[in-house]
């Protein structure tokens, strides 16, 4: 998912034990100005783990579904200010924002070298090299600094209840030993996956680094969050297919640049007259985020390439399956552009991924009126 590009900081956020770096070279390149090796870095990390805790510690049974040992261990220990702070950054960021609390603040915090919670506690009383961070990305706008400045007394809150009931003890007794171990198992396996390559060839753009950084955490269930930096975040509970899919996902936010495009934003605006894609854009569940056209545009656009890429690294789950159950079935631009992409076998080779969704809409193969039929030619086909 988006919320989450291209400053990779020098400073490692939260890292409590040192990053594993690995190397696996490209066998081929088309250009020499692309990448040829994907330099892998695995790391814990407390600062994210615990913002991630507070989509869990603000009671949306949407996250506690997914913890509930976890929600019965900490929620007796809150505060009445706790809790109250807790509603309050719900109702600002999600309910009133349509925005992700974990992903939103991850994305903030990414952008300073905190490590502890005293760490945010202090950049909280001055965040102005936060500020400064952000505004070298594309992620930076005047309303989400503004939500961010509303949020900061709750988020103090809540900050010094954490510091007072000792989370981050418990963090590193109880939460990163099993990071420790998730990390082991997966670091084997993931330098046979160059993944920085095969994204640069599809979308026909080099990326800012070849360093991919995953942080491996604990609270971060169900999402898979791409912060500043060539960075993401994925959860200890994944297995190792996940976390290869999520590391091949999260590099392509954004796949291209719509604030400076006005080209590509007339072709997509086109698509607004589709009934189909646009009843799936307003009536969805807010909690799954992609609450704009733009933002679910453009997921959609890196889940049909990712389908491509985790299938040629034969780390794929079943394309209808994934398209018929995930975010209870509200993909289905990334169904018709994945079904155009085959039929027209796109290899990012003879054009890039911007100038082949402009033609396909331009021709009429993927415009509006298009994305249910071939939607429904694709679940036609026999298994």
């Amino acid at each position: 998912m988006k919320k989450i590009v291209q400053i990779l900081p020098l400073f490692l956020l939260a890292a409590v034990l040192p990053a594993f770096v690995f190397s696996q070279k490209k066998t081929a390149s088309n250009s020499a100005t692309l990448h040829t090796a994907t330099n892998w870095h695995i790391e814990p990390s407390l600062v994210f783990d615990t913002l991630c805790t507070l989509n869990v510690l603000s009671g949306d049974e949407f996250y506690v579904n997914y913890y509930k040992d976890e929600y019965a261990r900490l929620e007796p220990a809150l505060t009445p200010e706790a809790r109250t702070a807790l509603a309050n950054l719900k109702r600002k960021i999600k309910d009133e924002n349509k925005g992700i609390i974990s992903a939103f603040l991850t994305l903030y915090f990414s952008a300073t070298g905190d490590r502890t919670i005293d760490d945010m506690l202090r950049t909280l009383g001055d965040d102005t090299k936060m500020r400064a961070s952000l505004k070298k990305t594309e992620y930076y706008n005047e309303p989400d600094w503004q939500l961010f400045q509303s949020v900061k007394p709750d988020l103090k809150t809540v900050f010094l209840f954490l510091k007072a009931t000792k989370f981050e003890e418990y963090w590193k007794t109880n939460i990163l030993p099993v990071v420790e171990h998730k990390i082991a198992e997966i670091r084997k396996d993931l330098p046979a996956y160059n993944v920085v390559a095969r994204v640069e060839e599809l979308l026909g753009i080099r990326l800012p680094t070849d360093e991919l950084t995953v942080y491996i955490l604990k609270y971060s269930q169900p999402h898979g969050i791409r912060i500043t930096g060539l960075r993401f975040l994925t959860d200890a509970s994944y297995p190792f297919k996940i976390v290869l899919r999520n590391a091949i996902h999260e590099p392509m936010h954004p796949p291209f640049s719509l604030a400076t495009d006005s080209e590509l934003r007339t072709a997509l605006n086109s698509l607004q007259a589709d009934e189909f894609l646009m009843d799936k854009v307003k009536n969805h569940d807010s909690s799954f985020g992609y609450n704009s056209f733009d933002g679910l545009i453009e997921e959609d656009c890196i889940q049909a390439l990712e389908q491509i890429i985790s299938e040629g690294f034969k780390v794929e789950v079943d394309a209808r399956r994934r398209w018929k159950e995930n975010d209870d079935g509200m993909h289905v631009f990334a169904v018709a552009l994945c079904s155009v992409m085959k039929e027209e076998n796109f290899d990012g080779k003879r054009e890039n991924f911007r100038a082949f969704l402009i033609r396909m809409i331009g021709s009429g193969k993927l415009s509006a009126g298009r994305i249910k039929p071939i939607y429904d030619a694709f679940y036609a086909k026999p298994v």
